[in-house]
């Protein structure tokens, strides 16, 4: 029997999972190539409307279903059609995801260890240092991968309980301490209020059809929706469990943690009289240089900074391979430890490939159709996988599910005008709003 998760446990798992490095350095950087203000209110309208129906989705179709991705699916369908089974191909994308998510959280473990030392003093050393660990330093990344991957391994095989839910219970408030200690801070430099103005007064001139996209691409992909975690997690709840209130909270915790995290970056770079728009080199190349003029205190910063998004990045991690575990463990009769050992020597080997095909020595090898292997990987799950398993989500449960029976479970926590507004958003909406999403991914719009 599959142990459950408590209230609070739930939340903290579920918030574990959904912030992420897309919170701490994605959302930054999106935010500042597209202005700040005008991105971010968009951003909470699409988590409100978009990110927010289709987590509701996952956690309707879990608690009810009780079951691993492909059961929960077929169990509640109207005629329980075992077609619906294969809407567990989505257990195969966390595990997909998980691979590549564990070597960048490789480097990420690179970054706290060096900043003890010695932080690079220009934009063209840290971009050089940082190329250099991803092309060449090939030993190091194995090492880091294979503690991260480990770290994950013994996490999961503690169970629900014992593993996921003690673990959130420790980083996610940890995280949190940390992420206020570096606000606090921020908050003491000059530049805290050209930060706060830079996120809260839109500016709507920097708004395009691109910046609407990224916003509803990033409320989507950073609640971890699309991978079976929701659900899956969603069903080691028991059934009497609020899962709409719940489902608030974690969005809640989700996007203010983004906030805070803007806050704290822009503070930083303004402070040192730097570019809002530094891209995706933010992190590992603009910060460190930063933190490096502030001498001892930089380091302290730097090591705090870095082991923030070690947290929110194991969090996230151990929840994409719990469905592929609860999917092995009740379709195939396995024990969970088997289940883990399958799953982990996976996305384990798989992070490998990941790792060498960005190395200068694999790199031709493991590059196909003008992609590597770590890119194909990325592109595959978060361009064409993920938004497909929500689109299946949303079309299942506005047509091929009873509406009574999702009228009495939502009817249990919440007015009938939330379910109407969702049910019609899950019905017409989402599911225009992914398909837009995806289009523009494949460059067909």
């Amino acid at each position: 029997m599959v142990n459950k998760f408590s209230r609070i446990g739930f939340i903290l798992a579920a918030a574990g999972s959904a912030v992420g490095l897309g919170n701490i350095w994605k959302f930054p950087y999106i935010a500042g190539e597209y202005g700040g203000g005008a991105f971010v209110l968009i951003y909470l309208v699409a988590i409100l409307f978009i990110g927010l129906t289709v987590f509701l989705a996952e956690a309707v179709i879990g608690q009810n279903g009780q079951a691993n991705v492909s059961t929960s699916f077929v169990v509640i369908s109207k005629s329980k059609n075992p077609n619906w089974k294969l809407a567990g191909f989505m257990v195969a994308t966390g595990l997909i995801v998980l691979s590549f998510y564990s070597v960048v959280l490789g480097w990420i473990l690179n970054y706290v260890i060096t900043s003890f030392d010695t932080l690079p003093t220009k934009a063209e050393i840290a971009g050089a240092k940082f190329e250099n660990l991803i092309s060449n330093d090939i030993g190091s990344l194995l090492i880091y991968h294979t503690l991260i991957a480990g770290s994950v391994v013994f996490i999961v095989l503690k169970g629900i309980k014992e593993g996921i839910e003690k673990i959130n219970l420790i980083l996610m408030p940890l995280l949190g301490l940390i992420l206020i200690g570096l606000l606090i801070y921020a908050f003491t430099l000059d530049s805290f209020s050209q930060a706060v103005s830079f996120m809260f007064i839109p500016d709507f001139s920097k708004i395009d059809g691109n910046a609407l996209l990224a916003a509803l691409g990033q409320a989507f992909f950073t609640l971890s929706l699309g991978v079976g975690t929701i659900l899956t997690y969603s069903a080691s709840l028991p059934k009497k469990t609020n899962f709409v209130k719940s489902s608030f909270y974690v969005a809640a915790v989700d996007t203010t943690i983004a906030i805070v995290a803007g806050l704290i970056i822009f503070s930083f770079l303004f402070e040192a009289g730097a570019p809002s728009s530094a891209g995706p080199g933010l992190v590992f190349i603009s910060l460190p240089v930063i933190f490096s003029g502030w001498g001892i205190l930089g380091h302290i910063i730097a090591v705090s900074f870095f082991v923030a998004l070690v947290f929110a990045g194991i969090t996230s991690a151990v929840s994409m391979i719990e469905p592929a575990l609860r999917f092995f463990i009740e379709i195939f009769k396995i024990t969970r430890a088997k289940a883990t050992i399958i799953c982990g020597s996976t996305f384990y080997i798989l992070g490998i490939v990941a790792l060498l095909s960005m190395s200068k020595t694999y790199a031709d090898e493991l590059t196909f159709f003008g992609k590597n292997a770590f890119d194909i990987m990325d592109f595959m799950t978060s361009s064409v996988m993920m938004p497909i398993a929500a689109i299946l989500t949303c079309v299942f449960l506005g047509y091929f599910v009873d509406k009574k029976l999702l009228e009495e479970k939502f009817l249990a926590h919440c007015s009938s005008s939330v379910f109407n507004t969702w049910y019609f958003l899950i019905r017409f909406v989402v599911p225009i709003a992914i398909v837009i999403l995806l289009l523009n991914k494949l460059g067909a719009i």
